[in-house]
């Protein structure tokens, strides 16, 4: 007599069915398979945002306005004219790909939010230019925040606020509520203020007219005293803001930024006081181009302590802060009130050293510049830099260095450096050895 099966008798058997279905979603590699129907035919990859071409072909919204923004006008597959205008989302296919995520237990493709119209866009920033010259600082702040916003959802919103003239709305509007220095304006103006910065940022690098704005004398002020007296986001998107001015203006526009009362001051005390590694590094970088412009910034910020809060700095610094920062100082030690500070400061030469080799070539180069421009001279602060450098392992550096290589002015600045240095080889104890075997070559 054969008894009936129970129900959970019969499921038993069903459970390794169910696994089976679900190991033959996965590829040989152990990677999830996903449908061809589901990739994108640019990319390759899973769909998250799927729009359709007037020729019929679904493509990843990305990668497709991607290949347009490039110049190309036509479908990657069937070679018919599209244009961006002519892009429809396709719900039905990223609805499908949202269930079978979910199915497949995978990451779940977010409902993407509509882009931008270019007409909304317009609007928007003319808005915020309106608000600017009304001198309502509240709504213009609000509005510069929602652009920003806007065009942080997506690489194709940011393209088309920036085609409206992002920048330089934005600019004029920071130009046109810029006057008295921010200690004594409302809270409110210096939150928009803040606000349009970080707008700005968003939408780099600017165009002439944006730069010019920027870079006029009342937008300048106001733009240092943001550096000096803004909260921690203000601060660091103003010295976003003017890394972006310095190292893509000419000659004079640098010469009237060194000249800004307090920009000297400003970026140094960001160094000495970090509100985020962003706005360190864009600090380094900006005071960076003013002592290459011009010997009198280079002694005003040797004057404002920069070589000891650098040298400090160098200590425990990543790679990106370490090129910046040594790049920095290499460009003050050109001003004799550098000399002297770095001369007077103990840990300048072995932190020099120290950075040869451990960081990049950039870093190498920088900082074998900086120790020659120390050590050259006849004074007695010269033959003190060269015993420390000696005694902290510079001689068996440099050697390495013209080993492996190294060419134009770092290796005759090397040269010269092993010529000072071999002078005081009988009268100093070297601390400090290379391991030759250890060192790859670096270049």
């Amino acid at each position: 007599m054969v008894l009936p099966m129970s129900r959970a008798t019969r499921l038993v058997p069903e459970l390794p069915l169910l696994r089976r279905g679900r190991r033959a979603q996965v590829a040989d590699d152990g990677e999830l398979a996903v449908p061809a129907h589901f990739r994108c035919p640019i990319s390759l990859e899973l769909m998250k945002d799927p729009v359709t071409a007037p020729t019929g072909i679904t493509y990843d919204r990305e990668s497709v306005e991607g290949w347009l923004a490039r110049g190309r006008g036509t479908c990657p597959v069937t070679g018919g004219p599209v244009r961006l205008a002519d892009l429809v989302p396709n719900h039905a296919t990223r609805r499908m790909i949202q269930d079978w995520c979910v199915a497949n237990q995978a990451e779940r493709v977010p409902t993407p939010k509509v882009p931008v119209a270019e007409a909304d866009a317009a609007e928007v920033l003319a808005a915020v230019s309106t608000a600017a010259r009304r001198g309502n600082a509240p709504v213009c702040g609000q509005l510069a925040a929602r652009a920003r916003a806007i065009g942080k959802e997506s690489d194709r919103n940011r393209r088309c606020l920036a085609a409206a003239g992002a920048a330089r709305q934005l600019s004029s509007a920071f130009q046109s509520l810029a006057g008295e220095p921010v200690e004594g304006t409302s809270a409110a103006v210096l939150g928009a203020l803040g606000k349009i910065l970080a707008a700005l940022t968003v939408f780099f690098p600017l165009d002439d007219e944006a730069r010019r704005c920027i870079a006029s004398p009342a937008s300048l002020k106001t733009l240092v005293s943001v550096l000096s007296h803004g909260d921690l986001a203000a601060r660091a998107s103003a010295a976003i803001v003017l890394r972006e001015l310095a190292s893509s203006a000419d000659r004079h526009t640098v010469d009237v930024i060194s000249r800004t009362p307090g920009v000297c001051s400003a970026l140094v005390g960001l160094v000495r006081n970090p509100v985020s590694p962003q706005a360190t590094k864009a600090a380094l970088v900006t005071a960076y181009y003013l002592v290459s412009g011009s010997d009198r910034a280079a002694a005003r910020f040797a004057e404002l302590g920069a070589v000891p809060v650098v040298a400090e700095l160098l200590v425990d610094a990543d790679k990106g802060t370490s090129e910046k920062a040594l790049a920095m100082l290499d460009g003050v030690l050109c001003a004799d009130a550098g000399l002297e500070s770095a001369r007077a400061h103990a840990l300048v030469v072995p932190v020099l050293v120290k950075k040869m080799f451990r960081v990049s070539d950039m870093a190498t180069e920088f900082a074998v510049s900086a120790l020659w421009r120390l050590c050259r001279g006849a004074d007695a602060g010269a033959g003190a830099c060269c015993a420390e450098a000696l005694r902290v392992g510079a001689f068996q550096k440099l050697l390495l260095l013209l080993q492996v290589g190294c060419g134009g002015v770092t290796k005759d600045r090397a040269s010269e450096l092993l010529k000072l240095l071999n002078g005081f080889r009988g009268s100093v104890e070297c601390i400090e050895t290379v391991d030759f075997r250890g060192l790859k070559r670096p270049f």
